[in-house]
């Protein structure tokens, strides 16, 4: 029974789409409700109504219990002036009326039966929210839309019947005939129409948002990852980002896995494998899900290994290959060949320069020289924004972080030109984590400092190295060969077009030249529709999409 009222709403929208565009259809329906014939619920011409009715449609899609409220209470209250218009004679005798009141209570006896079929639960705060965005809105779209109606032509209506057409306007339910003592533009009706559209829009989101989920990871969450890091860290290179204070985490009944996440945008977005025993990963998967669904957010994985996408599949998500991680094992790793030619003669120009290296555990840096190097990785940031959220701590410095490895990198004077974090892979491994470097300094500081790390890998306790992603790695490297087919040089072509901006081959040529292991990487998601948000919501966790900072510190205090 829930699919009949979301479809039905499906339908009308698009009826209401085909009489906004077309004069004809807007001006019988028009006639309809302003006559003795009366439509079916929603059932209304003009943009707005469409708008309105397929984005409640979608929220009964998404089974949000607040949308089941609003259409009941509106369908309700339509049904009851359906029938009491019946009980007069000149709206009685049109068969037409009966076709839609019975309508109008079939959508509404079906939309009660299925109640139980929508039970996503919303943010407390939106409908105070949505309140406040009509009420500001309201005033706003007014105010302009009557100074824009006099100062579009004069005419002799009081000042009262402007605000009023403004008004009327807005929610699509005038014509312009109905105000004989007004003259205006038709782009000036037809822009006051666009603003109701786009009013009616937010107040709608305000109402329907997705709750947006805790952002702080608190103090006792956080000693149960570390501990579950401790036993089992060793699995996965990502399994210490999971400790972003900015994530939420939630944990098997067992307690024995946690799986971390995000909600962003409505998406409920996890990263890596779930931290813990394999074992539990099951429950703490189900719990997430469960999650996902009471809140109506659309689950996402970014950046699981195989063994972590191959259990998420289980669970019905589907799985797309993002790129592969570059992994050294130290002990493996040489400098000698043809093929490392290049790299062996980058690392001996720049310590033929004079340049240095310093590896030292964090809890072995002093206060004072932790915070130069802290100034100096600020100073050397690109942009204000600190991107990461998969692949990335989010900070530096912190005490509870003292066994992860910084790597200063001095000049022949002994100015601090460069410096690389990384964060601890169980007992034997590392992996990078922030990455920072003078821009003025020489060309290859980096390799030069990941070089010095191998060499001195024993004296650090380190086996195996995680280094940067490389997104779409396997297209860069099969599409290059000999041989390749169309469709492959053509994706591969795309991807060298939009590293102009994004270094997406740039980063895979970095990675490669270390000739690493590579571990695929996957994003988990339910349904391809779901791409584009998932997508979205990745940019904007990942920091290259940013909000407005008054809309950034607005999601704050809300």
């Amino acid at each position: 029974m829930a699919l009949v009222p979301e479809w039905y709403l499906r339908v009308v929208g698009l009826l209401n789409l085909l009489t906004a565009v077309s004069f004809t259809l807007r001006e019988q329906v028009h006639a309809h409700n302003t006559g003795d014939l009366y439509t079916p619920f929603m059932l209304f011409a003009g943009f707005t109504s469409a708008a309105a009715a397929l984005f409640m449609a979608m929220m009964l899609g998404r089974r949000k219990r607040v949308a089941w409220i609003v259409v009941t209470l509106l369908c309700g209250l339509y049904a009851v002036l359906s029938v009491w218009a019946l009980t007069f004679d000149d709206l009685r005798r049109h068969p037409f009326n009966w076709v839609s009141t019975g309508v109008t209570c079939l959508v509404l006896v079906c939309t009660l039966i299925g109640r139980r079929e929508f039970y996503a639960k919303g943010d407390r705060t939106n409908p105070q929210l949505a309140l406040a965005v009509l009420g500001v809105g309201a005033l706003i779209s007014v105010g302009a839309g009557a100074t824009l109606v006099t100062a579009a032509g004069p005419d002799h209506a009081s000042i009262g019947d402007r605000v009023w057409y403004v008004a009327l306007r807005l929610t699509a339910l005038t014509n312009d005939q109905d105000f004989q003592a007004l003259r205006v533009n038709h782009w000036v009706g037809a822009g006051i129409n666009l603003t109701g559209l786009v009013l009616f829009l937010a107040v709608l989101y305000a109402l329907f948002r997705s709750p947006r989920g805790r952002e702080r990871l608190g103090r006792d969450d956080e000693d149960k990852l570390r501990a579950l890091l401790a036993r089992h860290g060793a699995r996965d290179s990502l399994g210490y980002f999971a400790l972003r204070r900015d994530k939420s985490v939630i944990f098997s009944p067992t307690g024995k896995a946690a799986v971390t996440y995000r909600v962003v945008g409505g998406v409920t977005l996890a990263s890596g494998d779930p931290i813990g025993d394999v074992e539990a990963w099951p429950g703490a998967i189900d719990a997430w899900l469960a999650e996902a669904r009471e809140h109506a957010w659309i689950p996402a994985v970014m950046g699981a290994s195989e063994e972590g996408g191959t259990v998420y599949a289980r669970h019905g998500l589907d799985a797309l290959e993002l790129g592969d991680e570059a992994i050294v094992e130290t002990g493996e790793f040489t400098l000698d060949g043809r093929a490392m030619r290049g790299v062996r003669q980058a690392y001996n120009r720049v310590k033929r320069a004079g340049y240095t290296t310093r590896i030292r555990r964090h809890h072995d840096i002093p206060a004072d020289e932790m915070a130069q190097l802290l100034a100096a990785a600020d100073r050397w940031r690109d942009g204000q924004t600190e991107r990461g959220f998969s692949m990335a701590l989010g900070r530096l410095g912190d005490p509870a972080d003292g066994d992860c490895v910084m790597i200063e990198c001095h000049d022949g004077e002994g100015e601090l030109r460069a410096l690389l974090s990384f964060v601890p892979w169980g007992p034997k491994g590392l992996s990078l984590d922030l990455m920072r470097r003078d821009r003025a300094s020489e060309n290859g500081l980096v390799e030069f400092m990941v070089l010095e790390l191998i060499q001195q890998a024993d004296s650090v306790g380190v086996q195996r190295i995680s280094l940067n992603f490389a997104m779409f790695r396997s297209v860069f490297e099969e599409g290059a060969r000999l041989g390749a087919g169309p469709v492959l040089r053509l994706w591969r072509s795309a991807l060298m077009f939009f590293s102009r901006w994004w270094q997406l081959e740039s980063l895979y040529r970095a990675n490669a030249k270390y000739r690493p292991i590579w571990e695929p990487r996957f994003l988990l998601f339910e349904k391809s529709s779901q791409l584009p948000r998932i997508g979205l919501a990745s940019a904007r966790a990942e920091g290259f999409i940013v909000a407005p900072a008054p809309l950034a510190r607005l999601r704050r205090d809300t």
